[in-house]
């Protein structure tokens, strides 16, 4: 059975190369430097050194140019390293091209992300997303991998010349396990299509939180319906999306979506197949976009999180941007905060409560966007429209007719059809709405 290899079981120490090019600040590359050692060690790889490195053009064999190369392999060896990590995208050959002259486990900042997904993914759906991301991402690098690649399957009789090589047969059994995966993610991408139609049959508003990896998604979720998602202080904790029902203190119903995390330079083939999970936010009513106030690179991974919304298509979006971890920010930060004014963020610590009661309120709110405050007499046969809007929590007033049920209701404006061939009055009596 054909696998791709793993990294050497013994990686114990890396050493971390950043390149700081032309219109990048030093500040940016060290920040950048310092997320990859977090995600370095959330692989159990301790980081024992770093090097910037200034870069005008990259070198299409080495990246580095020979000499910057020999000196940060002799800094490598001097502190026992046994593996090069660069926070720059390396191409196949390049990585083969250092291995071969230092004797190294040499990877990138993509491929440690994709195997902090392989160990984080529990669900079939998880798994099947990273292994269709690992493939992509080693079909190009097989040569790397594999140490057998000079052999070949001789001709037989019937065949002429030497044969098929063991790369062309490796890189044909990759091909087909990749179409296999896509196969079974369209499945499940149906599948979740069929759960969120039946959702919409009950027209419940819904959000998405999105955000930065470790910014809070899955404690906001937890706080504000009570479930139980993993919470833990690392990067990518959760991969899978998680649905919960909240209700509001009017009584209407708010479905809520933890999805997962961003993080910069996030490999495009990885976004690819993580797309099934990504869907929600496309689907969902509006965004809460939810900051780590505390981190001292918030602006720019908040910068991350709009880019990546924008390649998934949900820039149009309503968003609610949230500053969470507040109390872990001074004054100072906060005046700063309300300086870049983010279309009037919220400000809120999940761990002390404080500003919590302030952003319940702005949910509710939200949901008076594009919703009609209407008043329908459905007939006594029509009760399962009556309990479809009492799902809702959408009924200020309910009064028993003899033709029927006359209700008052703020209903969602995608609901409306359904509701249409009993509405009492065909004007609006209020449009909520006003941003």
């Amino acid at each position: 059975m054909f696998e791709i290899k793993e990294k050497p079981q013994q990686v114990e120490r890396a050493f971390l190369v950043g390149a700081l090019r032309q219109r990048e600040s030093v500040e940016f590359v060290k920040s950048s430097l310092a997320e990859l050692g977090e995600l370095t060690r959330s692989i159990d790889i301790e980081v024992t050194g770093l090097e910037i490195v200034h870069l005008r053009s990259p070198s299409a064999r080495f990246f580095l140019g020979k000499g910057k190369m020999a000196e940060i392999l002799k800094k490598a060896r001097d502190l026992d390293c046994d593996c090069i990590i660069f926070d720059n995208e390396l191409t196949p050959g390049q990585q083969r091209n250092w291995e071969k002259e230092s004797g190294f486990c040499v990877i990138d900042r993509h491929e440690v992300i994709l195997d902090i997904f392989a160990r984080r993914a529990q669900t079939k759906e998880a798994v099947l997303q990273v292994d269709l991301a690992r493939m992509t991402y080693s079909l190009p690098r097989l040569k790397r991998a594999w140490t057998h690649l000079s052999r070949q399957r001789g001709g037989g009789v019937t065949q002429r010349g030497e044969g098929e090589a063991q790369i062309e047969i490796d890189q044909r059994l990759v091909r087909k396990r990749i179409s296999r995966l896509k196969d079974e993610l369209a499945l499940v991408r149906k599948q979740r299509t069929v759960q969120r139609s039946r959702r919409l049959k009950v027209p419940m508003p819904t959000a998405a939180i999105v955000g930065y990896t470790n910014a809070g998604k899955s404690s906001l979720l937890n706080y504000l319906t009570e479930a139980d998602s993993l919470v833990e202080d690392k990067l990518f904790a959760t991969l899978d999306p998680t649905t919960r029902r909240l209700e509001l203190p009017s009584g209407r119903i708010l479905l809520l979506t933890d999805t997962v995390g961003f993080v910069r330079n996030l490999p495009h083939h990885l976004v690819e197949a993580f797309k099934a999970t990504l869907e929600e936010a496309l689907a969902a009513d509006f965004l809460i976009h939810i900051i780590d106030a505390s981190n001292a690179d918030c602006f720019q991974q908040a910068a991350t999180t709009l880019q990546v919304l924008k390649e998934l298509g949900a820039e149009e979006k309503r968003i609610i941007t949230v500053y969470n971890k507040i109390d872990l920010t001074s004054e100072d930060e906060k005046h700063d905060f309300k300086l870049v004014g983010l279309n009037g963020a919220s400000y809120i610590s999940i761990k002390t409560g404080d500003g919590m009661d302030a952003f319940i309120s702005r949910l509710e709110k939200k949901l008076d966007e594009g919703e009609y405050t209407q008043e329908f007499l459905l007939p006594h046969n029509r009760y399962d429209l009556r309990h479809r809007l009492h799902e809702m929590g959408c009924v200020h007033k309910e009064e028993a007719e003899n033709e029927g049920t006359r209700l008052t209701c703020t209903i969602p404006a995608r609901a409306m059809k359904d509701f249409l061939p009993y509405l009492i009055k065909p004007k609006v009596i209020r449009k909520k709405g006003v941003a």
